[in-house]
């Protein structure tokens, strides 16, 4: 089944939106501050944070369809933000994302201090979040 590239789009760029809130304005201190740590506190912290990002991604898409008057698929919805979900836990735990870098040879000290690890994280985010709205859309 092929999807329609205009509600791909529209998809994208709700996800786009509730990725850049749901990370950046939802997420607690609190989350932000210890997802990353080892143990089952860290664990918890990072899928409180999923749990609220989703959320946010739920809205979007709620919001989207009541504008628009697209009707997403149940199914698919689930997947893409299943997706985006577990592909957002991964990248938050750090050392998964670190491994990553470490593999392509990144610099330490540009993940460090030149705010690599910011855009590795950011940039794998909005890739997972285009496969989640090609999902959602198809």
């Amino acid at each position: 089944m092929f999807a329609d590239p205009g509600t791909v789009a529209a998809v994208g760029a709700a996800l786009y939106v509730a990725h850049q809130v749901g990370d950046h304005w939802v997420q607690t201190q609190r989350q932000a501050d210890h997802k990353g740590n080892p143990g089952w506190y860290g664990r918890w912290q990072c899928a409180a944070h999923v749990a609220t990002y989703t959320a946010t991604a739920v809205v979007a898409l709620a919001a989207l369809a009541a504008v628009t008057g697209w009707r997403p698929g149940l199914w698919p919805t689930v997947a893409g933000l299943t997706v985006s979900a577990v592909t957002h836990y991964v990248a938050d735990r750090r050392a998964p994302l670190m491994r990553l870098a470490a593999l392509m040879r990144k610099s330490r000290a540009w993940l460090e201090r030149g705010g690599g690890m910011y855009a590795l994280d950011q940039s794998w985010h909005v890739g997972w979040l285009w496969v989640s709205a090609l999902v959602i859309a198809a």
